[in-house]
Parts: structure tokens; C-alpha cells; sequence
């Protein structure tokens, strides 16, 4: 199960996003935002990270206007490990070395086409853990440390 959410700006890349990763074969969990009124994504960030990390959901997909803003959200939850990226790469190596738990992305950042390549390759990616595992681990210490 992959949590997806979105604030009012992203709406139509969402709801592609979903469609996507349907043809794909995942399944998919809406946290919102549903339309297109003025919504405070920090709210939807949160609440799909809690899934991912509560282990409800594998992975999530947060998409606002940058992408950031849902990023810095999701990341203030606690095993959290949210990625911002705008290109397929980094959102490759997000999997690969930092076990990213959920991929931001911006609506008004990337194009559709654009962001379906950085999903997929961000889902296509596994952890390689080694050395990179106990930096991941550095990672939940400090978010521990600040609980």
C-alpha cells in the first residue's frame, strides 16, 4: 500500500500519480486533500508519514507546489525519511542510500511525465544497506534524540 497525499495545488498530479501507480499494480491510500480550497499541507504530510512510519503503508508520495514544504512536514515524524526530488536520479539514490521512506514532489515543479520517471525509478530502487545502513541508523537516532 502506497499513501499518497496532496495539497490543493497538486490535486491533478495526484490523482495521475494514482492512476499510475494502479497500472503499476499498487494499491493506493488517499490522505487528502480532496479538493481544490486552500489546504495546509503540513496536515496531509503528517498524516501520511504516521502511515508509512506505523507501517499502514510501505511508502508514500507527498506532492505539493515544491515539493519541499510537504518534505520538511513529513520528515518532523518521527522514522520518517522523506526525499524532495525533481529528477530521477536523486530519487533513485534517495531508495538506494538513504532507505527514503517517502518521496516529495512539486506539482509546479516537475511536469507529469517527469514525475511518473522520478516515482518510478524511487519505486524500482532498494536499499542497499552496508555502510549506508548505519548512516539510516544515525538518522533515527537524532530523531529520537528530539522526541
Amino acid at each position: 500500500m502506497i499513501a499518497i497525499a496532496c495539497d490543493h495545488t497538486a490535486l491533478a498530479l495526484k490523482r495521475m500519480l494514482s492512476e499510475h501507480l494502479a497500472g503499476r499494480g499498487f494499491e493506493t491510500k488517499d490522505y487528502g486533500a480532496h479538493g481544490h480550497e486552500r489546504s495546509d499541507y503540513p496536515i496531509y504530510a503528517e498524516t501520511a508519514a504516521r502511515a508509512v512510519v506505523s507501517g499502514e503503508c510501505e511508502r508514500g508520495v507527498l506532492i505539493c507546489g515544491t515539493g519541499v514544504g510537504m518534505c520538511i512536514a513529513a520528515n518532523k515524524v518521527a522514522g520518517a525519511r522523506c526525499a524532495v526530488c525533481s529528477e530521477p536520479y536523486s530519487a533513485k539514490l534517495s531508495r538506494e542510500h538513504n532507505d527514503a521512506n517517502l518521496l516529495a514532489l512539486g506539482a509546479r515543479v516537475v511536469a507529469p511525465e517527469l514525475a511518473a520517471m522520478i516515482l518510478d525509478a524511487w519505486l524500482d530502487a532498494e536499499f542497499e544497506g552496508g555502510r549506508h545502513a548505519t548512516r539510516v541508523d544515525m538518522y533515527e537516532r537524532i530523531a529520537a534524540r528530539n522526541c
